[in-house]
Formats: structure tokens, sequence, C-alpha cells
């Protein structure tokens, strides 16, 4: 189990629109990664932070870990996720351990900014 007493970690994030990226991250306790097998990570962009997640504008939901004995995931990011009014939104990863649905962290938060880009064509 993970501990009530998370401090999420403040961390903006900047993406050009229409990209796509992965966020590996390492869920750790004191330093130590923690087994996350049957965990759930979820990590969820909105235009203000007050509204509901009916109104995210990006919403994933991980179950299935690249290394969860050693508190490993990825949150992968399509085109169509970034493809989105290029300006700052509100993020953050939110995790759910395997005891209870009603033990959830915040572990990351911050900005979420998506940038215009110079190239905008879709073929050659």
């Amino acid at each position: 189990m993970y501990s009530d007493n998370i401090v999420p970690i403040e961390q903006d994030l900047t993406i050009p629109k229409n990209t796509t990226k992965s966020y590996e991250i390492q869920i750790q306790q004191n330093g130590v990664p923690i087994d996350i097998t049957g965990w759930i990570v979820f990590f969820t962009v909105k235009e203000r932070m007050i509204d509901g997640d009916d109104k995210a504008i990006i919403k994933k939901t991980i179950t299935s870990h690249t290394d969860p004995t050693q508190g490993k995931t990825i949150i992968s990011l399509t085109d169509t996720d970034t493809d989105k009014s290029p300006k700052s939104y509100y993020y953050d990863i939110t995790i759910q351990d395997d005891s209870a649905v009603d033990n959830r962290f915040v572990i990351l938060r911050g900005r979420f900014t998506i940038e215009r880009t110079t190239t905008r064509r879709e073929t050659a």
C-alpha cells in the first residue's frame, strides 16, 4: 500500500501540437521502486482544474505496466491526443493501488502546454 502522506511533484510539460510522446514514470516511495502490479495510473489534462473528468481533453487509464515490479509504466500520447488548441492546460498523474478504489494519490501535476508548430502539411 502506498503512503497517504504523498506530496505531488510539481512539473510542467510542453509538447508540440499533433505530436506523439511517451512519458516513462517510475513510482517510488522514499527513493525505492514500488511494485505496481494490479495498480491503475490515470493521466488527465483539463482546461480548468475544477472541471470534472468528463470535460478532460486528454484521459489515459494505464493498467498494463512496462515493469510493474520496478514501479515503471509508460503514458503514451498520440498525435490525435495532442491535436488540441495550442495553449496551457492543467494535468495530473494519479495512481490507484490495488487495495481499494478510494486509495488514490496524485503523484505529479502541473501545466501541460501544447505549442504551435510551423509545419502543418500532412504530405510531402
